[in-house]
């Protein structure tokens, strides 16, 4: 799914006419609010039955990609589009895991394009077993919201993952599959057959916020949305 601050590059949407861009802004709203109720009820299903609830996202976000009209395919990709290359379930790669607060603040600072500098503080890190840490960041703008990228060691090799990473948490998009938090500890459910490409994987007219440093992993992660480069 498009991420929360991905964003058309001058030239497409943001060059349109006026009612184009209205249109373009509501149906760009219906995709969201589709996202939304979709992990709502991922969320539902993962608490008995993940790989059925794993099931239900593939397919749906298959229909979304293939129909809808702010799908990020582009109209060439959509002719021959059969579905997202995404690995079966597999329940070793679902952890709920606390969030180690960060020792000392940091910021990132991310040029969107038309949604010019978005900014991003470092909340911690969460550690991923048999893997590495992960970096956890709070967009620091509004609407708020967690986000949590992950690049692994099959990132840009042929038949592996998109170069730039993948996404895992972004809660301003409802793209969570579920956190807690009480007086002393919070917590994220990070499920990695649920990574999933940025808009810009399939059409360079979106930057995305990509992982850094901090959110690469030396493990090869065998599961969630693969990378192609043709549908």
């Amino acid at each position: 799914m498009s991420s929360t601050i991905d964003s058309a590059s001058e030239g497409g949407a943001a060059t349109a006419g006026t009612g184009r861009r209205a249109i373009t802004a509501v149906q760009t709203a219906d995709w969201r609010r589709r996202v939304f109720a979709l992990y709502a009820s991922v969320r539902r299903l993962a608490a008995s039955d993940p790989a059925a609830a794993h099931a239900h996202w593939r397919a749906t976000r298959d229909e979304l990609f293939s129909s809808h009209p702010a799908s990020p395919l582009l109209d060439a990709d959509r002719e021959n589009f059969s579905g997202l290359p995404i690995v079966p379930y597999d329940p070793e790669w679902r952890f709920e895991l606390p969030i180690v607060p960060a020792d000392e603040p940091r910021r990132m600072d991310v040029d969107t394009g038309t949604d010019g500098v978005v900014p991003f503080e470092l909340l911690g890190t969460v550690r991923v077993p048999l893997a590495g840490t992960l970096d956890v960041w709070r967009l620091a703008s509004y609407g708020g919201g967690l986000f949590v990228p992950v690049k692994d060691a099959l990132a840009g090799k042929s038949g592996g993952t998109y170069g730039g990473g993948r996404y895992l948490i972004d809660t301003i998009k409802g793209a969570d599959l579920g956190i807690a938090a009480d007086d002393e500890e919070a917590t994220l459910v990070l499920d990695f057959n649920f990574a999933y490409n940025p808009s810009c994987a399939y059409d360079p007219a979106w930057a995305c916020p990509l992982a850094q440093a901090g959110n690469t992993l030396a493990t090869e992660i065998p599961v969630g949305e693969r990378y192609t480069g043709s549908w």
